[in-house]
């Protein structure tokens, strides 16, 4: 069979770890997550390393805690390892100093990651690595999945050979979780490779009551300095070591690397210096360019540190004029950044007096494409190019930025490029990840699957860019605005908020999920500005009803991953139509096999079904001139009644542009330094995510309140009216006496908000009465989504008539956490909920990192609120409390 595999960079990096570790300490902390639980995995299922034992795996109480086990470890002669990220990282800082000092050989396998300034982010930059630098650890990056796997190799065996720990780092997300085809080392390899030599001293070096030694004691100013210098010829052994193991991977795999890789023109008079992934898209850019007849090159850098200036500069071309050194971190007050300040030191002194300018780029996964790579060329070509720059942002305040040109195109031509739309937990991101192994592993093709979530919880959207094609695939970026040869939009509120077309190129395939299946229907359904961009571009469209397919077959409607799979091999023809299903049926079988049977035959039966149900719209021409009509124009605005209230301006700029996926766009002067935000804008949001919400059965109801203190979300609440307002309730507005002499007067009333609501039904499993049933959204949406709005905004808060320390007076206090981005039927929040309901008014949040920071603080979408005067929680979050 094929020997490549579909494997991300996390995974790829866990598989050497494995090889060459006795012992593992984990603590979970995006993106690195997955490599501890691979770990974990592979020791479970009993896998031997290359020393013919199972590796001892132990998960500690905080990274601090495994930096220390992994110290301790390396202290009795145990190769070990660790996984870490960001604010993990960090707080190794004590231990990494320590193992240096003592020249114990660790691996530190990073996927580096922005670190929490002003905000937090879980996504890719170089801040954390950057923070480590100085710490004595040799820092060792790669720039996709299959140079994690090589460089971790690498790591490993220079580690042992020099002494030295490593910090074997690649890119967060990007090269983390993005799957591609990798070539596996196997581990008779990495043992035919090892040294076992040097692996005997360090064993013996480890403390044992055999042979006493003393390691860590204080110095005092007459021999600390002396000391310290000592290990000096150590750290100057590690470059030619790391070189050394860099040729013989090099020779086992045909993979050949370099401390720095040059690319390009070999009479270059440009050069961008820069490491990570952004290296293969500049890499593309080069090719690009060079087509174009400019003399242009990349060095790549892989060993950070050292920092060997002898070979930085034999890998410069001697033609180069003007260099731009690109980093992807943020050093505030340095006078450079710090691969712009190693690339100024090494020239100064090679006595090489070349132009040089730096600039930084991609903090927390902004977007670096070959547009980005080329304005960094171009700025080259000024007679003084300017430097301390950004690219790939609007800085409209201290006007940083480079001008940026219009997309190039450097994607093969016979790549196929798709995109899908999904929400988290429906699993889109699952099947996608799949599609890549079948196709990189049963096909010639390579692959390559890189996942964009928002930073919500489960029901937060994602979008999934693949690609697949005959050569090696570079393009460490999403796919480019009208690129894409498949797009699928796997939820129908995506068609209104967001523009789910623009990755689509003139003649593509367009799939929707929806109940809607002819021309007559989609043109109520659709915005017309869609319509005119399918028409405009030529679109071959098909709908799908992939919610009722998986009823149909017995799996709950969220779960349409394998409708929408099937749909997408079979439009897409990259494998033929047998083969497909055989090997869509046997990754099921893998899937679910350990569930039951009928999970099983349920997911293969959806797979059957997603061609049957498959419907090609034949649209008229004339959809290239559609207007709205009234009922499409309602859809656009489904939720907005005559009750409902105006967005704020916060809500405007930065929910609406966060959650339609056009933040991308935003000047840095629509921010406001210091990172303090308003709260309140997820009352705006209405995601209508649900495809069944509760409905009130009032005559069952005995009034206990149950069901609003239960909700996760506070999508379902009590209302008591008094006559006024019972008299200008909506058309079918139901409410009833009200119970308990304290309500005397007053109707009540259980109103839901259908698109708020997450469809979990918890309300509906709590109440003892009856009194809830769930109905499709729709349903609901037209019928009840009015009640909702008229009692949250004409109905006035009636808490003070009710005694807030029970279980019914409390939910007539009003929820200070509303609609947030937990996952439907979260444990959390209810609590959280019934704390604002009874003290909202005087709280003050402190919220360390974790779940509930996630659902409680995601930039621009905050679920907390403000009561009637204006008084609401104050939220901040700090980090490990």
């Amino acid at each position: 069979g094929k020997s490549t595999r579909a494997l991300d960079g996390n995974t790829a990096a866990a598989h050497v770890a494995y090889a060459m570790s006795d012992a593992s300490f984990i603590y979970p902390i995006s993106p690195s997550t997955s490599m501890g639980e691979t770990m974990d995995k592979f020791a479970a299922a009993g896998r031997k390393n290359i020393f013919g034992q199972v590796v001892s795996v132990h998960q500690m109480q905080s990274e601090l805690g495994s930096a220390a086990a992994v110290h301790g470890g390396l202290s009795a002669g145990s190769l070990c390892t660790t996984f870490t990220a960001s604010q993990g990282l960090l707080l190794m800082i004590p231990n990494l100093y320590l193992v240096a000092g003592e020249l114990l050989p660790a691996v530190f396998h990073v996927s580096a990651r922005a670190l929490a300034r002003q905000a937090l982010s879980i996504f890719c930059d170089h801040s954390d690595i950057m923070a480590v630098r100085s710490t004595g650890c040799a820092l060792l990056g790669g720039s996709n999945p299959q140079e994690a796997m090589d460089l971790g190799v690498i790591s490993h065996l220079a580690a042992v050979r020099s002494s030295v720990p490593f910090v074997h780092w690649f890119d967060g997300t990007r090269t983390s979780s993005a799957v591609g085809s990798v070539s596996p080392i196997g581990y008779s390899t990495m043992k035919a490779l090892f040294p076992w030599e040097d692996l005997d001293r360090f064993r013996q070096r480890g403390l044992n009551p055999q042979h006493p030694t003393m390691r860590g004691l204080g110095q005092d100013p007459g021999v600390y300095y002396q000391a310290a210098v000592s290990a000096n010829r150590y750290y100057d052994a590690v470059p030619d070591i790391v070189k050394d193991c860099m040729n013989q991977v090099g020779q086992v795999t045909g993979r050949a690397y370099r401390l720095f890789d040059y690319y390009g023109d070999p009479e270059a008079d440009r050069v961008i210096v820069i490491m990570g992934s952004a290296a293969n898209t500049v890499a593309e850019t080069v090719d690009y360019l060079r087509a174009q007849g400019e003399r242009v090159g990349v060095l790549k850098v892989r060993l950070f540190r050292p920092w060997s200036i002898q070979h930085f500069l034999e890998a410069l071309p001697k033609t180069v004029q003007s260099i731009a050194v690109l980093d992807r971190t943020k050093e505030d007050f340095a006078s450079s950044n710090p691969l712009h300040a190693d690339v100024l030191t090494s020239l100064s002194e090679g006595g090489m007096f070349k132009k040089v300018v730096g600039g930084n780029y991609g903090l927390g996964s902004k977007e670096f494409a070959p547009r980005h790579a080329k304005a960094v060329f171009d700025n080259l070509l000024e007679q003084m190019p300017r430097s301390h720059f950004t690219v790939g942002i609007e800085d409209d305040v201290t006007k940083s930025n480079l001008p940026v040109g219009p997309i190039i195109n450097c994607v093969p031509e016979a790549m196929k490029q798709c995109v899908f739309w999904g929400l988290g937990s429906d699993g889109t991101v699952g099947a996608n990840k799949a599609a890549t192994s079948i196709i990189g592993e049963h096909t010639n093709l390579f692959a390559q699957g890189h996942f964009n979530y928002s930073s919500q919880k489960a029901g937060g959207s994602t979008v999934s860019h693949l690609r697949f094609g005959p050569e090696p695939i570079r393009s460490e970026y999403e796919v480019e605005r009208h690129q894409a040869d498949y797009v699928a939009c796997h939820h129908t509120s995506f068609l209104y908020k967001s523009h789910v077309l623009k990755y689509a190129a003139p003649g593509s395939t367009f799939v929707i999920n929806c109940p809607w299946n002819t021309v007559e229907t989609l043109e109520n359904e659709l915005p017309a500005r869609l319509r005119r961009e399918i028409a405009e571009l030529g679109l071959e469209l098909y709908t799908v009803d992939a919610h009722a397919v998986a009823v149909s077959v017995g799996l709950p409607a969220k779960r349409i991953n394998q409708i929408m799979q099937g749909t997408f091999f079979h439009l897409s023809e990259v494998l033929p139509p047998p083969v497909a299903k055989s090997l869509l049926e046997d990754a099921i079988d893998r899937l679910y096999g350990r569930k039951s049977p009928q999970i099983v035959a349920s997911n293969k039966a959806a797979l059957a079904a997603a061609v049957k149900h498959l419907n090609k719209i034949e649209y008229p021409a004339s959809w290239a001139q559609a207007e709205d009509n009234e009922t499409s124009l309602k859809r656009q605005a489904r939720h907005m009644t005559e009750f409902s209230p105006e967005m704020d301006d916060f809500s405007k700029t930065f929910m609406k542009s966060i959650t339609s996926r056009k933040a991308d766009e935003l000047p840095t002067s629509a921010f406001t330094p210091g990172g303090e935000t308003p709260i309140g804008q997820t009352a705006f949001e209405k995601r209508g995510l649900a495809e069944e919400v509760p409905v009130w059965i009032p005559d069952n109801c005995t009034q206990c309140n149950l069901c609003s203190i239960v909700c996760p979300h506070a999508t379902i609440r009590p209302f008591l009216l008094d006559k006024k307002e019972k008299e200008g309730t909506p058309a079918g507005y139901e409410s009833r006496k009200a119970k308990g002499a304290e309500y005397g007067g007053l109707n009540y009333t259980i109103q839901i908000g259908p698109y708020d609501c997450t469809g979990c039904s918890v309300c509906v499993e709590m109440c003892p009465d009856d009194a809830l049933v769930m109905k499709p959204m729709q349903y609901s949406a037209e019928h009840h989504n009015a009640h909702w709005e008229y009692s949250l905004n004409r109905v006035a808060q009636k808490g003070g008539l009710a005694d807030k320390m029970t279980v019914k007076g409390s939910q007539f206090q009003q929820p200070l956490l509303e609609y947030s981005g937990a996952c439907a039927g979260c444990g959390e929040t209810p609590y959280v909920k019934l704390l604002t309901q009874m003290f909202g008014d005087r709280m003050v949040i402190a919220n360390s990192s974790g779940c509930s920071s996630v659902w409680g603080g995601s930039y621009g979408v905050s679920p907390w609120r403000k009561n009637e005067k204006g008084q609401g929680p104050a939220w901040a979050r700090s980090l490990f409390e």
